[in-house]
């Protein structure tokens, strides 16, 4: 099953899409105005490639567990934005909106 919702962080909102997959965590990806925050099961060197602004958390299953997630990994069109790997994943929303 996939849901998309409207997620607010700090006033603002953002798009959160959930894709429950069998056996295994959830995908999730919350999407900002420059960017993305993304888990685990995206690939950050893709979005590299591409020039997004990209950062992934891991070990998440809730849009909650994405913000209080620590920044595992970024792009570099994400590094100019802001955002650093070990900060949470609701500042890095913050800096790529």
């Amino acid at each position: 099953m996939i849901s998309i919702e409207s997620i607010r962080v700090d006033g603002k909102s953002f798009m959160g899409m959930k894709v429950e997959l069998p056996e295994s965590p959830p995908l999730l990806l919350i999407v900002a105005e420059k960017g993305f925050v993304m888990c685990g099961f995206l690939n950050v060197e893709a979005a590299e490639r591409l020039n997004v602004a990209a950062a992934m958390v891991s070990g998440v299953k809730t849009f909650d567990d994405v913000f209080n997630a620590q920044v595992k990994a970024v792009t570099s069109k994400a590094k100019s934005l802001g955002v650093e790997v070990g900060m949470k994943g609701a500042e890095a929303l913050r800096h790529i909106d």
